[in-house]
């Protein structure tokens, strides 16, 4: 243990004696890095936790990549099918990273009660869909099991069953339009077996899902023929470089689009989050230096005495710097670790009891998600002890100031 370490850890340990002057200013140094330790890891658990799970309710309708034919321009997208029958199709071998493709079709329609009645779409699915992201929204029934044979099970949102009244087990008609208006429409009855909830507004509004049979006889299609292809990819930070590639690979006659590019306000509304948390990280590391630097002052004002003996004893000034720097060093850690157990106890509470809740209608989620990536955390936590360590040399400066002689003088 070198000199300055071990008066260092002297001073600290005097320092929070009772009756030590500058003892109720270390202390608010240190709940004001705890404070803004803890706002820091709950403003980035939220922001990426808000992020990620809004994207995974977008994908989950959508894929995070869908393939459509160029000369579809109806938003159904079923003016022109495509065949399954495709190069890519089910897997694309000549690109990394694509997990899962999945053919798919909708057909806008009308629920029709006896008191009340609502359009949607129905998103057709097949033995290929991959129900993982809907196993998390399922908050009623079963999933859906689909075939090679037609299949009247459907999911329905919480908003659709609250609207019209629908529970598990229920059936209702759904009436679909012909282009030739003076055709009556086509009927068919569909069985409720499962209830969903993103909370995506948006969507739950929008879709029920069904099998993808029904959509091919409504259109005339054969059962290898779908409206569009979802494409699933293992890291979503690699969408635009996966896209491109994608939309390279296809035939010329078809087209690529990336989540991002389907909803960009959307994604340009979460992109907004990450410059507020780096706001808010910037901020409260601002408030935990200003505090800190004035408890540094205050413990060498309280130690001129001090100073002035170790210089009179042939110290430099860097030494008696150190001393007091690492001082800041360990008060710092300190707070560090104070906000750091207060904040993750915090998060822990929120992940797993979810106190905290959020209006779906603007958050899109029901309560706020945490996402706790521990390489960020302690990213957060280095970077904030080494720039605080880092600006406590400023006031450490005030040491050479000091006379020896003055110093010594000084209060006696």
């Amino acid at each position: 243990m070198n000199f300055e370490f071990y008066i260092a850890k002297k001073l600290i340990n005097s320092n929070f004696h009772k009756n030590s002057v500058s003892a109720p200013i270390i202390k608010i140094g240190i709940a004001a890095i705890a404070v803004s330790t803890i706002v820091m890891l709950i403003a980035l658990a939220v922001s990426n936790g808000l992020q990620i799970k809004i994207r995974d309710k977008a994908v989950a309708f959508n894929g995070h990549i869908t393939i459509t034919n160029f000369d579809s321009n109806s938003s159904e997208g079923s003016n022109y099918p495509l065949q399954l029958n495709q190069s890519f199709y089910p897997k694309f071998n000549n690109i990394d990273g694509v997990n899962h493709i999945q053919g798919v079709a909708q057909k806008f329609g009308i629920i029709r009660t006896e008191k009340d009645f609502e359009g949607l779409f129905i998103k057709g699915v097949g033995e290929d869909y991959d129900w993982k992201y809907f196993k998390d929204f399922l908050v009623n029934g079963r999933l859906p099991v689909y075939s090679n044979l037609y299949s009247n099970e459907v999911l329905i949102s919480k908003y659709l069953s609250d609207r019209l009244n629908f529970r598990i087990e229920d059936s209702f008609q759904m009436y679909f339009l012909k282009s030739d208006s003076t055709r009556p429409p086509s009927i068919i009855k569909f069985n409720v077996v499962g209830i969903f909830n993103s909370g995506f507004a948006e969507l739950d509004q929008t879709f029920l899902i069904g099998d993808i049979n029904h959509i091919q006889r409504l259109n005339k299609w054969s059962n290898t023929q779908v409206g569009q292809f979802e494409v699933f990819i293992d890291d979503y930070d690699l969408l635009e470089k996966k896209g491109l590639q994608i939309y390279n690979e296809i035939p010329s006659h078809l087209d690529s689009q990336t989540i991002v590019e389907k909803y960009p306000i959307i994604f340009e509304w979460i992109s907004i989050f990450d410059k507020n948390t780096f706001g808010i990280i910037v901020m409260m590391i601002f408030v935990g230096m200003i505090n800190m630097i004035t408890a540094l002052l205050v413990l060498i004002l309280e130690r001129t005495k001090m100073i002035g003996v170790l210089k009179s004893l042939g110290c430099n000034n860097w030494s008696i710097q150190k001393v007091f720097i690492y001082m800041a060093g360990h008060l710092i850690t300190y707070g560090l670790l104070i906000g750091n157990a207060i904040g993750l106890i915090l998060l822990f509470i929120q992940k797993y009891y979810s106190p905290i809740s959020l209006n779906p209608s603007i958050y899109y989620v029901n309560n706020a998600p945490v996402e706790i990536d521990i390489f960020s955390i302690l990213y957060l936590n280095l970077s904030t002890f080494c720039i605080c360590v880092f600006v406590m040399l400023l006031p450490s400066y005030l040491v050479s100031k000091i006379s020896p002689v003055k110093a010594i003088r000084f209060d006696s």
